[in-house]
């Protein structure tokens, strides 16, 4: 299984092995074939009021969501606020403009599943 979307597949049936599941996101993929790729997972903290610099991935971005509320912008979309159980994702190359803890009083978290060639960089600041 080397496309996105058997990926998916696989995880679909995963979730109605066992426990209680709920959908909390669906989106469309880029149809790329994943042979020679790797799953990377980050959990990215942000103080109150800190943000990142603008910067794009390489591959597709899986962005959940752990503590509190984070501020966003992907490539041509409006900036958008997520809160904690929320998710959103990045297709290759598109420019994460903003990316930051909306609470200047409180801390953010998201765990972030990046999928990209092995070996690749798997961030690149936007100059």
């Amino acid at each position: 299984m080397g496309s996105a979307g058997a990926l998916l597949a696989q995880i679909s049936g995963a979730q109605n092995a066992a426990g209680n599941t709920k959908r909390v996101f669906e989106h469309d993929l880029p149809d790329i074939a994943l042979e020679g790729w790797a799953a990377t997972a980050v959990e990215v903290s942000y103080g109150p009021g800190e943000s990142s610099a603008a910067h794009r991935h390489p591959g597709i971005t899986i962005a959940y969501v752990l503590e509190g509320e984070i501020r966003s912008k992907v490539g041509d979309g409006p900036e958008q606020t997520y809160r904690a159980g929320q998710m959103f994702l990045e297709t290759p190359g598109q420019l994460h403009a903003v990316s930051g803890n909306a609470s200047t009083t409180k801390p953010a978290k998201l765990l972030a599943v990046l999928l990209a060639k092995k070996g690749q960089q798997l961030t690149t600041p936007e100059r």
